[in-house]
Order: C-alpha cells, then sequence, then structure tokens
C-alpha cells in the first residue's frame, strides 16, 4: 500500500483537529496510517504566487506542501470562479451566479499550475486523492502529465440536476474533465445520481448501474459517501472545562428558560433570513413561548468582501432588531445574534444547553453542525433536532424533525414539536442517531473512499 497524497484548497491542521472538524480528523487519520503529502494553497497572495518556492513542514510521516497565489489567480480562481460562479451553480442559486470567461480562465490556470508543482512529487504507488469544488480540473491536468495513479474526488457541498448545471457555460467541458478521476464521491444519493444523469443525458455516457459510468473507453465510480464526524470524540468534547464552563454561563443567562441555537457561516446557502422569520413566526403562532423561548444564532461571517454576503449580514441586524423591539421583555432577548466563532469545546457546551438544535439550510452539501448538536446531548435528557430537508445530512437522520425551511409556518410548526416534545420520544430519537453517527464516523466515510479507489486500477 502506497502513500496517501491529499489535495485541497486548505491544508491541515496536523495537530489540534478537535478544532478544525471531522474533515481533518478523518484526513489526518488517513493520512498517518500510509505516510504522505497534503497539499494546497498556502492562505497567502504574493508576487511569485504559484511559481515561487513550495512551502514544506513536516510532521511524522506527513509533509504539508503548500503554494502562494499571485493577487490575479485569488481575484479569478478562488474568489471569483470558485465562490462567485460555482459556489452558487453547485447550491441551485443561478440567479446569484457570475459568468466570465475570464474567471474560468484563471480557475483553470490555477488548477493546470497546481498539478504542476505536485506532478514531481508523486510517487508510481501513491492515491491521490482531491477535494470540492476548487478542483474540479484538476485530475485531467494531472492525466496529462501522464500521472497514471489511481485518484478520487469528493465534492463536499451539492451537485444541482443536468438541467440547472448546464447553465453553466462549458458544463459539459468542466464534468469531461472530472471524468479524469477514477471515483468520484458525493455528500448524498441525490447529488450522485444528479451527477450520473448529467453525464448520461449530455455526455452520452452509460450507466451500468452500482453507481458504474462508463463514457468513451473509460470508466468511473460515482457514488454517495456521507461523510461523518467522530462522535464519541465529540460527545467527550461536552464535557470538557471549555464546555462546561459555556454550559454553566448560559444555563445561568437562561434562568430556566429553553434555547434554540443555530450555528452556520454567513452565507446564502445556510437559510438565516428565513430562519430569523420562521422564529419570529414561532412567537406569533404560538404566543406561550415568548418570554420563556430565545434563539441563539451564531454566525461567523465569511467571504465577507462579497456583495451578496454583505446583503445578508445587513438583512440580519434588520431581522433581530425588528423581532427583538417587537417582542423582547426586560429579562429576555428573544433573539442573541453572535457573528462571532466558538472553539469546537466551546460549541459543545452551547449545543448541549439548547433544547432545539435548529438546522436549516436552503441547499447543503451535509452540514455536520446537525451531526454535532446530536453528538454533544445528554443521553438522560437530550435535544431535539430540527432540520432541512434540503441539508445533505436529512438522508441520513430522519429521526429528526424534518422541515421545509421555505415555509415559516412549517418550520416553526416544528420548533414547537420539538420545544414540547417528550422525554421519551426524545431519548429513543437521540439514541438511533447517536448510534447511527458513532458507526457511519468519519474515518469509516475515508475508509470506504479509499477501498474503493484502490478497486479501481487503471
Amino acid at each position: 500500500m502506497g502513500r496517501l497524497v491529499v489535495v485541497s484548497n486548505r491544508v491541515g491542521p496536523l495537530k489540534d483537529t478537535g478544532r478544525a472538524g471531522g474533515l481533518a480528523v478523518a484526513l489526518v487519520d488517513a493520512l498517518t496510517q500510509t505516510g504522505g503529502i497534503w497539499f494546497g494553497w498556502s492562505g497567502e497572495v504574493s508576487e511569485e504566487g504559484s511559481f515561487g518556492q513550495l512551502k514544506m513542514q513536516k510532521s511524522r510521516k506527513v509533509q504539508m506542501v503548500q503554494l502562494d497565489l499571485t493577487q490575479a489567480d485569488y481575484d479569478e480562481y478562488y474568489a471569483g470562479y470558485a465562490n462567485r460562479t460555482l459556489w452558487p451553480v453547485l447550491h441551485y442559486r443561478l440567479d446569484l451566479a457570475v459568468f466570465d470567461r475570464r474567471l474560468e480562465q484563471g480557475y483553470r490556470h490555477v488548477n493546470e499550475r497546481f498539478a504542476t508543482r505536485l506532478g514531481p512529487l508523486i510517487e508510481a504507488d501513491d492515491i491521490i486523492w482531491v477535494h470540492d469544488y476548487h478542483f474540479l480540473t484538476f485530475g485531467a491536468n494531472l492525466r496529462s502529465m501522464e500521472v497514471n495513479n489511481p485518484i478520487a474526488f469528493f465534492l463536499h457541498i451539492p451537485f444541482p440536476p443536468p438541467e440547472m448545471l448546464a447553465a453553466l457555460p462549458n458544463a459539459g467541458s468542466i464534468v469531461r474533465a472530472m471524468l479524469a478521476y477514477d471515483l468520484i464521491g458525493f455528500q448524498t444519493e441525490r447529488d450522485a445520481d444528479n451527477f450520473r444523469r448529467f453525464v448520461v443525458e449530455e455526455l452520452e455516457g452509460i450507466d451500468l448501474g452500482e453507481g458504474r459510468l462508463k463514457v468513451g473507453g473509460g470508466e468511473v465510480i460515482a457514488r454517495a459517501y456521507p461523510i461523518g464526524i467522530d462522535a464519541e470524540a465529540f460527545s467527550k468534547f461536552a464535557m470538557s472545562p471549555d464546555a462546561r464552563r459555556n454550559m454553566a454561563r448560559l444555563e445561568q443567562l437562561l434562568g430556566g428558560r429553553q434555547q434554540i441555537i443555530g450555528v452556520d457561516r454567513i452565507d446564502y446557502s445556510k437559510g438565516l433570513p428565513e430562519r430569523f422569520r420562521a422564529f419570529e413566526r414561532l412567537l406569533e403562532d404560538y404566543p406561550e413561548n415568548r418570554g420563556r423561548v430565545s434563539l441563539m444564532q451564531v454566525a461567523p461571517p465569511s467571504r465577507a468582501e462579497l456583495d451578496a454576503y454583505i446583503e445578508i449580514r445587513r438583512e440580519l441586524d434588520e431581522m433581530t432588531g425588528h423581532v427583538n423591539g417587537r417582542f423582547a421583555d426586560l429579562d429576555w432577548t428573544p433573539i442573541r445574534f453572535l457573528t462571532k466563532s466558538f472553539p469546537r469545546r466551546a460549541l459543545a457546551g452551547i449545543y448541549r444547553a439548547s433544547r432545539v438544535g435548529l438546522v436549516t439550510p436552503l441547499r447543503d452539501g451535509m452540514n455536520l453542525v446537525a451531526k454535532e448538536y446530536v453528538a454533544a446531548q445528554r443521553a438522560e435528557d437530550p435535544g431535539v433536532l430540527v432540520l432541512s430537508r434540503f441539508a445533505g445530512a436529512a438522508e441520513g437522520m430522519k429521526e429528526a424533525v424534518i422541515v421545509n425551511p421555505h415555509s415559516a409556518e412549517e418550520v416553526a410548526a416544528g420548533l414547537q414539536s420539538a420545544i414540547t416534545m417528550p422525554l421519551e420520544e426524545r431519548r429513543d430519537r437521540w439514541q438511533i442517531m447517536f448510534d447511527r453517527l458513532c458507526r457511519d464516523d468519519a474515518v469509516a466515510w475515508s475508509r470506504s473512499i479509499m477501498e474503493d479507489v484502490r478497486a479501481v486500477r487503471r
């Protein structure tokens, strides 16, 4: 068994993965088993960019290798095509997508440059694992350099239906480039099916069944591999000193009242304005919750330089003021809106102190917050997860209260059901989900992908 070479937009950390989430845990576990390289962008912009010296750092058997971008590459590849074009299209938001040939050319250029710099580091028996929408064409660039190693790709965000993706200029060319990978993994069956349909309907591919596609003379696996978390470790976070400190502060603040918790980056895919409207509807339709139930929304900014995100932040600030002005009392604030991030141990305590976890994206690849909320609960008195039907996690968490995030009435009714749910039912739903999270964890996810790609030798 050869080394593993992981390619992703950002690299690491190799240590203290407790701050970084399920993906880092899974990748570090896989890398330390085989040894290898973790390759990607340094997060820095420099004059030399991808032509500059490789930044290398070694920890035991794993070497982190990073490259800078030039300002032009950052503007066209990262802020441009990746986040102004691909992100909205793949999240079903054609209305927000920017279609600009210059941005696409910049994206393809960076993929090619990164492949060129990685190529000499690859050894004959390495397995390569490429991650996410930043590197859709990367595999084809490696193949053009006569890299014949097995290459897996995993998309962490949704993949839309063919009729929607077809609106992306050169969509056929992008997907054809993806077929250079031996294995393409998706978060949900819906995403995998959308990809297979595009290949059949637009590229004249043949669906061989069991997630196998034949296009021209080649064959590729395109299947769902739902990502998990380290549920047992996260449940222990909820008993850490950081978690206990946050729980104690919250319990004192709440004074016996109930809290609904939401934790999301500020992003139009997360459905935050819709969530605030649903909470307002809860207070309207179920007035017994006034003075008794509050919403805490933790929402660290992301891609703050993009106009769409500036507008969402402004809208959320206005809605918070509107709801609080309408319903607040001397000793009760309906919405607490925190635009900051917390370490994961602290979050575990916040989750555990909250009766309801509210996870209502308009469209999401998986949504690990839903899984972390469940993992953080007390077995003897667990909270209830209210989950959007459009989150990838909904496929494997049917015991949650599943809602349509576009309907304020339906989300409000789901919240009321969660708030009033009897203890025995809460325990039953939680236990099924927690057992599943422990079984289908981050390590099992990475292992299943690696096993399948090893079986697909060219």
